[in-house]
């Protein structure tokens, strides 16, 4: 049986929680300039309308825990947020982006519909708290170190901060230096204590460090969501871009923009599988 929780009331009016279809966060890692942002926001629309999905359009606008300073960060909260939220607006699609200050939380609020913690981040209490009190959905990565159950301080200091609009994104442990594994009985754990849960797909495929940039295989992204769509799931996160391997910022797991549909549909019809049994 899969673990249940309860059902809510997301953005749009959409149901998440129960046995309701997950919905998704996608786009490129780091916004790198305005044509990359249209592109996959023009594919985001079109897949969100053939399969009635609701569908997030994130990318960051600095990538502040970067392995070398000489990395691409982004362009910057103000320039960064204002090209993601016309893009967003041109094919009417909801936003979430990383935030890393307390100051940070309360500027991105007035640009997206949705903030992220990076899994680094996720214990600061003061960015939790601040987070919570912009009123914003907010979706926590567990970070790399923090055990499943240990999450539920981190969504419990959230939720005492004034807000319950709160995921949890698992995305892998680290497993010695330089890989992660993905705990499947995480999403159980944190499911039945009522959390809703999101899964990182794209950033579970990392092989962290190692150098001047993080490696990765993209290819098991694929597998890695098929495992924890049959777990049970509320959100399915990954990064998406017409050519990954010319990206800025997580150029080895980010997926192909072209496979995103197939990445998407296969999520839906397991997802549909194993909470209703059709």
């Amino acid at each position: 049986m899969i673990q249940k929780n309860s059902e809510v009331t997301f953005l749009k009016e959409t149901k998440i929680g129960g046995d309701n279809q997950p919905f998704f966060i996608a786009g490129p890692c780091v916004i790198e300039n305005e044509n990359l942002l249209e592109a996959v926001a023009q594919e985001i629309r079109r897949l969100s309308d053939k399969y009635s999905v609701l569908i997030l359009f994130k990318s960051s606008f600095d990538k502040a825990n970067r392995s070398s300073i000489d990395s691409f960060r982004g362009p910057g909260i103000h320039e960064g947020l204002t090209l993601l939220k016309n893009a967003a607006a041109k094919y009417n699609l909801p936003t979430l982006t990383d935030i890393h200050s307390p100051n940070e939380a309360e500027v991105a609020a007035r640009y997206v519909d949705m903030l992220q913690i990076p899994a680094f981040l996720c214990r600061q209490t003061d960015l939790l708290t601040a987070a919570a009190q912009t009123g914003k959905w907010t979706n926590i990565k567990k970070g790399q170190f923090v055990a499943p159950e240990d999450s539920l301080q981190i969504a419990d200091k959230f939720r005492k901060s004034g807000s319950n609009r709160v995921t949890l994104c698992e995305r892998g442990y680290t497993f010695g230096y330089n890989n992660l594994v993905v705990d499947m009985r995480s999403f159980e754990i944190m499911r039945r204590e009522g959390l809703h849960v999101v899964f990182d797909a794209t950033h579970s495929t990392q092989l962290p460090g190692g150098g001047k940039t993080s490696g990765g295989d993209r290819k098991m992204a694929f597998p890695l969501m098929r495992a924890a769509c049959a777990v049970g799931l509320d959100g399915i996160f990954s990064e998406v871009h017409p050519n990954p391997p010319e990206a800025k910022s997580d150029a080895t797991n980010q997926l192909y923009l072209k496979d995103y549909e197939e990445f998407l549909s296969t999520a839906l019809k397991i997802d549909r599988l194993v909470k209703k049994g059709v």
